[in-house]
């Protein structure tokens, strides 16, 4: 059973799963890369974390969060959760380009690869897929749409 909880923010519903205590999913209902649901997912609006994750991303919408305190256990290959876990230290506010993500997970031949795994990232916002933009600092790529990753480099910029 994987429960989930569907979380309104100002950019839309997001839908938050977890499994053995640790969220492995927050996207935006519809997006690019969402779950499909089955019979194994269950709706639980009352999971403690859940409901924590939710109230997280509210104090992230509302700038008094920056950063995330929550067990995750993203699905993924070793090389996805590498770049995975190098969004991850990617400080609020800051970006950086596909190329030099790829430098940092220690592939910089790896652009395509790396930016492959960017956008299979499945928990947006909490590993901050949206701080990774072009070369010449241009929105490109976003599961949940520019127009979201936009807003959320706003939110991020008047911290």
């Amino acid at each position: 059973m994987i429960p989930y909880r569907l979380h309104e923010t100002p950019l839309g519903t997001l839908r938050l799963c977890a499994e053995n205590g640790a969220l492995i999913g927050a996207h935006f209902v519809g997006q690019e890369h969402d779950f499909v649901l089955d019979a194994g997912f269950v709706e639980l609006p009352d999971d403690a974390l859940l409901r924590t994750a939710g109230e997280q991303i509210d104090a992230y919408f509302n700038r008094h969060r920056r950063s995330f305190e929550l067990p995750l256990a993203p699905r993924g290959t070793a090389f996805q959760r590498a770049v995975w876990d190098t969004l991850a230290s990617i400080a609020c506010g800051q970006t950086l380009s596909y190329g030099e993500l790829a430098l940092r997970v220690g592939k910089p031949g790896g652009v395509r690869a790396v930016a492959a795994a960017v956008g299979r990232n499945p928990l947006s916002i909490i590993i901050p897929c949206h701080r990774i933009v072009g070369r010449d600092g241009s929105m490109t790529g976003y599961a949940g749409g520019i127009e979201r990753k936009t807003a959320l480099l706003a939110i991020e910029s008047r911290g």
